[in-house]
């Protein structure tokens, strides 16, 4: 007994021990994933997606060309002190997935949905997309790539209905328009910052970001010795990273609630772009009109002394808390 109970013994061990070496030889069986059930957003994926906005919108403001020449940029010692303040607050491992700015257009003039991770994106990085929801009250803001002949109207226009905007000016319209530039600080606008060259971004380094909108702040103060403090990202394209970058420099962030591509004539002509506006239209809205739009300067007038009709008036960026 003691005999076969060996020999069954040395059998056993004899097919463990190729069993082992046949799973050496064809490899060890996959090991289970830490992660348990499917793949969702707060697990990790083999790729990282850019989406167009982290609210996946409806609907998404595309962006205007900007014409002109581009700007040299400065020596690298003019923004090094810049950027070194800038790794202590940004560190390099924040993340830089851009996004454009879009959002979810809802009925009856309420504000617009932006989702969970871009409204927290902007609480984090004081930016703002609306102002006081609670009140009757709206923002008229413009962007200025360029100039197209329509600026001088529109502060005639603004002055005639004692209303105040906020214009976002490039290196190009600065230099090509002083004048213009010199008006809207005379007559009570604010101006605001939307860099030399109208670069995306998250798509440059900090370096660069910072040498951009520094510049075309230097520029401004050197012709009307004021300050800025407002910056629109051009093309609406951010990240986290960007708008850590924009903060840490001083800059509140601009988006808008209300938007068209109106920097080329609209299908629909001047109609569109004013039934636009006033269809969305809703508490703390911050409108952005471009100043290049043949068919905003046709219904500026109207559409401002019509939304005020509503009960609404025009409020300054410098009123958000």
């Amino acid at each position: 007994m003691k005999g076969k109970a060996v020999l069954v013994a040395l059998v056993v061990l004899a097919v463990l021990i190729g069993a082992f070496a046949l799973g050496s030889f064809f490899g060890e069986a996959p090991k289970p994933s830490p992660y348990n059930g499917t793949v969702g957003e707060n697990s990790p994926t083999t790729t990282t997606p850019v989406p167009s906005s982290p609210s996946i919108p409806e609907e998404e403001t595309p962006s205007e060309p900007v014409t002109g020449t581009s700007e040299e940029a400065s020596s690298p010692a003019t923004v090094a002190v810049e950027v070194s303040k800038l790794e202590a607050i940004c560190p390099r491992s924040l993340d830089n997935t851009k996004y454009g700015w879009g959002m979810r257009i809802l009925p009856n003039h309420q504000t617009p949905d932006i989702g969970a991770k871009a409204k927290e994106l902007l609480d984090k990085y004081h930016a703002i997309f609306t102002g006081n929801t609670s009140e009757k009250v709206v923002y008229l803001t413009f962007d200025e790539g360029y100039e197209a002949g329509n600026t001088a109207r529109i502060l005639d226009i603004l002055k005639s209905n004692d209303v105040k905007a906020a214009f976002f000016i490039t290196g190009a319209f600065i230099k090509s328009e002083p004048n213009l530039v010199q008006r809207m600080v005379d007559e009570g606008h604010i101006v605001g910052n939307h860099t030399v060259n109208h670069v995306s971004l998250p798509t440059v380094s900090d370096e660069k970001a910072a040498d951009e909108i520094n510049r075309l702040a230097q520029m401004y103060y050197e012709l009307t010795h004021q300050t800025m403090k407002y910056l629109r990202p051009p093309s609406g394209e951010y990240s986290e990273r960007s708008l850590c970058v924009t903060d840490a420099l001083g800059y509140r962030t601009v988006f808008w609630s209300i938007a068209m591509a109106d920097w080329v004539p609209l299908k629909g002509g001047p109609d569109e772009a004013y039934n636009t506006v006033m269809n969305r239209l809703h508490n703390g809205a911050v409108i952005l009109l471009h100043a290049v739009s043949p068919d905003d300067i046709q219904i500026l007038d109207k559409l401002i002394k019509d939304i005020k009709a509503q009960g609404y008036r025009f409020g300054t960026l410098d009123e958000i808390p």
